[in-house]
């Protein structure tokens, strides 16, 4: 379990990693999410020491017209053989024959209430009918705002469990942005929990501070039902 840099560093990848290695924290989502934050990580990459992490992933810019798309796809073509998997929206994709390449390296997450696609398991269909080799982000929080009785989670996972390579977690608000969970969404989060298998990689995208993550690391544990964590535990 982890945290995507840009929950925990806003738009500062460098910053984001730190903070994780100075808590021993082996599970990284690297986040480019917005399109001026690409060049950047990619430039910078092959300097970054990653060495503390078990686990990485990249978050790949969730809006980009066909140019930036090129650019992006050119990109990872240098980085191919670190295997990263590479998180994607459906609803940035222009072209889908330019991220066949990847295959299996690209995980597309399903989508909050604001998008068009990718938001249920019938949209995520389409995406998947057209990327059949792709693996899949369970954004579970973006499930629970799309549908707060967890029906349309629960037919996601039956649907796409073994395509599942990564979680999000954290809580959604009515505007779309991520929040540190709160009682009634670990509620929510336990009641699918069960569906989703064991020892795959969880990435927390709640916005807290240093002295919170392991906390919110604990109330994630208690939501997805890890381990012996106590409800009081989850909440100290």
């Amino acid at each position: 379990m982890g945290f995507s840099t840009g929950a925990i560093a806003y738009s500062d990848f460098r910053r984001g990693l730190q903070l994780l290695r100075e808590q021993n924290i082996e599970v990284v989502e690297i986040s480019a999410l917005r399109m001026a934050e690409w060049a950047p990580l990619i430039q910078a990459l092959d300097g970054l020491d990653l060495s503390a992490f078990g686990y990485v992933s990249i978050h790949l810019p969730s809006a980009m017209n066909t140019a930036q798309e090129t650019f992006v796809t050119q990109s990872l073509m240098q980085i191919g053989a670190r295997k990263f998997a590479l998180i994607l929206h459906p609803d940035s994709i222009q072209d889908f024959g330019r991220w066949r390449e990847f295959g299996a390296l690209v995980c597309i997450e399903n989508m909050d209430k604001r998008k068009l696609i990718g938001r249920t398991e019938r949209e995520l269909a389409a995406i998947f009918r057209e990327l059949p080799d792709a693996g899949f982000c369970f954004d579970i929080g973006h499930a629970a705002q799309v549908d707060p009785t967890m029906t349309e989670a629960y037919f996601i996972l039956k649907c796409y469990r073994e395509k599942l390579t990564q979680i999000h977690v954290s809580e959604v608000n009515s505007r779309s942005k991520h929040d540190s969970l709160s009682y009634g969404t670990i509620q929510s989060f336990r009641d699918v929990a069960h569906m989703i298998p064991a020892g795959l990689p969880i990435v927390l995208e709640t916005p807290v501070s240093p002295e919170r993550m392991q906390a919110e690391m604990n109330k994630a544990r208690f939501a997805l039902r890890l381990g012996a964590v106590s409800e009081l535990a989850a909440y100290s």
